[in-house]
């Protein structure tokens, strides 16, 4: 799969996607991650890429013409099985499901949007618009990373126990996993003595997988927006 990350900070992903699993990914080419610089495209000498809303209003608009150009660019590298995602404060929650259907594309193209949004006109040129929750955001980066890691672990061979992406929370809608206890096995702490439950002890693993059935949480669902 290649993500196609269009943003006016390229850097900004620099850390994020060479560590831990996006590093191994990318190394073991189950992913490629494409940052595309939205100033490359733009035609002026200071390489604008906003302007003043028309009507008045504070702040500035991403301007249409150069994100056009850039998605014009980057179709024709992209096979058919692909799909172009506006990160915005007015789209759909991102969640597991989500992440499970767009992991069998070959391509994502997202769009990282600053200032107070981008020119509506995008809309002719994009698939969907994604929000990951209830919050305002500087900018689109940070959901863009997001997206990028919630769809790169659902791919066969990402996670180093292909168990762990199907025992997660989320895993199942609403369902939030169970709690986990590792060594050592009593804790003190200001004198209190926190101490693993006896049943994850006992090496009765029915009575075990019950108990993290039990333990499971059920959620509602929460509609959220931003950018």
């Amino acid at each position: 799969m290649t993500f196609h990350i269009i943003t006016i900070f390229p850097q900004i992903f620099d850390s994020y996607f060479n560590e831990s699993i996006l590093k191994r990914a990318q190394k073991n080419k189950l992913i490629n991650i494409k940052i595309h610089n939205l100033r490359d495209w733009t035609i002026d000498k200071h390489k604008t890429v906003d302007d003043a809303p028309f009507g008045g209003g504070a702040g500035m608009v991403m301007k249409i013409e150069p994100l056009y150009k850039v998605l014009r660019d980057i179709k024709l590298q992209t096979k058919k099985n692909s799909k172009v995602i506006l990160l915005s404060a007015k789209g759909k929650t991102w969640n597991q499901k989500l992440a499970k259907s767009h992991s069998k594309l070959d391509n994502i193209i997202l769009i990282c949007g600053r200032y107070e949004g981008v020119d509506e006109r995008i809309t002719k040129f994009i698939d969907e618009e994604i929000s990951i929750g209830g919050y305002v955001l500087t900018g689109g980066e940070i959901g863009a990373m997001a997206i990028v890691d919630s769809i790169t672990r659902l791919l066969p061979g990402a996670l180093g126990n292909a168990d762990s992406a199907k025992n997660e929370s989320h895993t199942i809608q609403g369902v939030l996993e169970h709690p986990h206890y590792t060594r050592p096995e009593i804790f003190i702490a200001g004198g209190k003595k926190l101490r693993v439950p006896k049943i994850l002890l006992s090496g009765n693993h029915k009575n075990i997988e019950e108990w993290r059935v039990k333990k499971s949480k059920i959620v509602r669902p929460v509609i959220a927006r931003s950018r």
